[in-house]
């Protein structure tokens, strides 16, 4: 009896790991996702800062589907340079209160 106690507290334990482990693994998903889709919109900023048309307002979005609980927001800040800007992409999920989002920065000539 006692050993079968032992195992049973075991088992218990052995399970609230493993729906730990899974909980963990849906928020690495989750920000590996955010974290290319935020490269994603850096590389079409850089494109188009590299053609010519860098925007200087805020904007912000959401992706199209199947990403579309993801939002996006852009922040454009002077640097002391004068033809230097830093960018900053950020991509947020679920509720606002949580905070979850990934913050992105380069810097892009005018």
């Amino acid at each position: 009896m006692v050993a079968l106690a032992i195992v049973a507290i075991a088992l218990v334990a052995l399970m609230g790991l493993g729906n730990r482990s899974i909980a963990v693994n849906a928020r690495l998903q989750k920000i590996t996702q955010a974290t290319l889709l935020a490269q994603q919109r850096m590389t079409e900023i850089e494109t188009q800062a590299g053609q010519g048309g860098v925007q200087t307002l805020n904007e912000e979005g959401v992706f199209d589907e199947p990403f579309a609980e993801f939002r996006w927001r852009l922040k454009y800040e002077d640097t002391p340079l004068p033809n230097l800007r830093i960018v900053t992409v950020i991509v947020a999920w679920g509720d606002k209160a949580r905070n979850e989002s990934v913050d992105l920065n380069s810097f892009v000539f005018q």
